[in-house]
């Protein structure tokens, strides 16, 4: 066998909890589970910022955020002068390819790539009608993708309202299917397939709306600390208030709706893995399979991303190598592993070095880490947090709050043993781990090796004038704008 070939999938806002094999009650995701019991499935995975754009440079770089320079969400942020993953495959020999969101600027940027074949969930006005746009308009569709009316930032939902083959999935599915078919035999390849959804908007096909139809809802978690809005940290009261709670019927509705989407991506990468069969590439090629957050979907009373509580943090991650590749099957992996892992991890199973920039590590590799830090946001939003994997601490530096979840005993964090004397000594040892990994403009919160914060701000409803982002007609293109301006966050 000669290099392996390499597929890296990832999902936008699919939380690590939501598969079959983490024993999911509801969601259906057959194909995940088998790749899942042909490999290694590592369940404390976290996106060290579930943000989309600064989870992508992690990923793409192989580095934490105080390294590539995003914790917020900056959308004309060009990426870092550092080495790619695409970029360093390449240098060593490898044709790269990819299909799918990129979530960079200039959006034509390739990173690294030799191609790229974007879909971009509509944003021309930062400079480029993406290649899944000029599909629609082949098929006959010009700027008719948001014509189902439904927001790229909200839980509304209906079913997809064209023909099938022109959903972002199956396009991203049959265009990856043919950049395999078309790969130089010669060279192996690194194939980047990025799907869109789950992330709103929620237009399932409706024949993937209607498996879920009839079945009872799993049900929101909801923790004890969350029950009364008043005496919660400033940051999630201002969330709480941009998203309005559900009626429990329009909930259960969301969730069929992002379940849907998630079981039509499971369904739709068979698609990519036959053709590897068929191709006599799948037993040479190493699959890995991520997303870059997760959503909250309701838990606690908070929706999407941008939080640190493991529906938003913790994300799914699967690890197959060649079928000669010495990783074996059917196991878990219980180190701590981050986003930036992605990066040396494949490079090293493709026996090629990792750059010395690279801040993650190999997750077949020797070295664990004690703790992981994440964050996300600045200011009156911030958020930051540390886990050691059994416990985790998230603070709120706006009003100075802490909380402290005993994940190995409650993993869906419905307790807060902050002020718990029994955790005294595990609180004292993370909030030490979180000083130490603290930067910027964090620094000023602290006063004497110990968190402090500042004073929380008022918080009160703010109007939504843009319906979260809400997209329009796109034919003709929508006109530039500031590619700085962030549309549709709170």
């Amino acid at each position: 066998m000669g290099r392996p070939n390499v597929l890296f999938v990832t999902v936008d806002q699919w939380p690590g909890h939501l598969l079959g094999i983490e024993g999911h009650p509801v969601v259906e995701t057959p194909t995940l589970d088998q790749l899942a019991r042909n490999g290694v499935r590592f369940t404390r995975a976290y996106s060290e910022c579930p943000i989309c754009i600064p989870a992508r440079r992690t990923m793409m770089t192989g580095t934490d955020p105080r390294t590539h320079g995003d914790r917020v969400f900056q959308p004309a942020l060009r990426m870092p002068d550092l080495p790619t993953l695409a970029g360093t495959f390449g240098a060593a020999g490898y044709q790269t390819f990819a299909v799918g969101k990129l979530h960079v600027y200039p959006p034509r940027d390739r990173i690294g790539f030799d191609d790229v074949l974007l879909a971009e969930e509509g944003r021309p006005h930062l400079g480029t009608v993406d290649d899944h746009a000029l599909f629609l308009a082949d098929r006959g569709f010009p700027g008719r993708q948001f014509m189902h009316g439904m927001s790229n930032n909200d839980y509304a939902w209906r079913t997809w309202h064209l023909p099938e083959d022109c959903h972002v999935t199956n396009w991203a599915t049959a265009q990856m299917c043919r950049t395999i078919k078309r790969r130089d035999p010669t060279r192996p390849a690194f194939w980047h397939l990025s799907y869109t959804h789950p992330h709103p908007p929620l237009v399932p096909l409706a024949s993937y709306f209607e498996r879920y139809a009839r079945r009872e809802m799993d049900l929101p978690a909801m923790g004890d600390w969350a029950q009364d809005e008043a005496a919660l940290p400033a940051a999630l009261r201002m969330v709480r208030h941009f998203w309005p709670a559900l009626p429990p019927d329009a909930l259960a509705d969301a969730r069929r709706a992002f379940y849907a989407l998630c079981t039509h991506i499971d369904h739709q990468l068979r698609l990519v893995i036959g053709t590897l069969r068929e191709e006599a590439l799948l037993d040479d090629t190493i699959i890995l399979v991520t997303s870059d957050h997760g959503d909250l979907l309701g838990d606690h009373g908070l929706w999407a991303k941008r939080y640190l509580y493991d529906g938003s943090a913790r994300v799914p991650m699967i690890l197959v190598g060649p079928a000669r590749g010495g990783l074996g099957h059917g196991r878990t992996d219980d180190r701590l592993v981050g986003l930036q892992d992605v990066m040396p991890t494949l490079l090293d199973l493709a026996g090629i070095p990792a750059p010395d920039s690279c801040t993650g590590l190999s997750m077949v590799g020797g070295r664990r880490r004690e703790v992981l830090y994440a964050e996300a946001l600045d200011g009156a939003k911030a958020t930051r947090m540390v886990t050691d994997g059994p416990h985790k601490l998230i603070w709120y530096p706006a009003g100075n709050v802490i909380q402290l979840f005993d994940l190995a005993r409650d993993p869906r964090e419905l307790a807060d043993r902050a002020d718990d004397p029994a955790c005294a000594a595990v609180r004292r040892r993370l909030e030490e781990a979180l000083v130490a990994a603290l930067y910027g403009e964090d620094e000023a919160w602290i006063a004497d090796g110990r968190l402090a914060g500042f004073p929380a701000p008022e918080v009160g409803p703010a109007p939504n004038r843009g319906l979260f982002g809400q997209r329009g007609l796109h034919y003709p293109t929508p006109p530039l704008t500031d590619p700085g301006e962030v549309v549709g966050a709170a």
